[in-house]
């Protein structure tokens, strides 16, 4: 495979990682929201119903069985997020690479 089929692969990859990046920006958005919410309703019956102290929620909050799931959650999906955002800078910079290459040779080319 030449140079500018290589660059033209990355091309196409790089668009499917943006895409990825998307979808994976919106679940993460959309699992930061479900655990605030659920956060906020456990810390709320843990004032109302059990007369907790204030001081006292944010300690036992996190240990909320469904509080912590949709924390697991959220961080799986942001580790998700961010592993598609280093494969995009990856494939940029083998795109650069490989453009840096074409250059050179089609530079060299033309001197002679």
């Amino acid at each position: 495979m030449d140079l500018y089929e290589q660059i033209q692969n990355y091309i196409a990859e790089l668009d499917i990682a943006v895409k990825r990046l998307r979808q994976s920006g919106t679940d993460l958005a959309e699992a930061e929201r479900k655990y605030k919410i659920c956060l906020r309703e456990e810390a709320l019956k843990l004032r109302a119903e059990k007369g907790m102290a204030v001081t006292l929620i944010n300690q036992i909050v996190y240990g909320v069985p469904e509080v912590a799931r949709l924390r697991f959650d959220r961080d799986v999906k942001e580790a998700i997020y961010q592993a598609n955002l280093e494969s995009i800078n990856s494939t940029k910079l083998k795109l650069r690479i490989l453009e840096n290459q074409l250059d050179r040779e089609w530079g060299h080319a033309r001197k002679v």
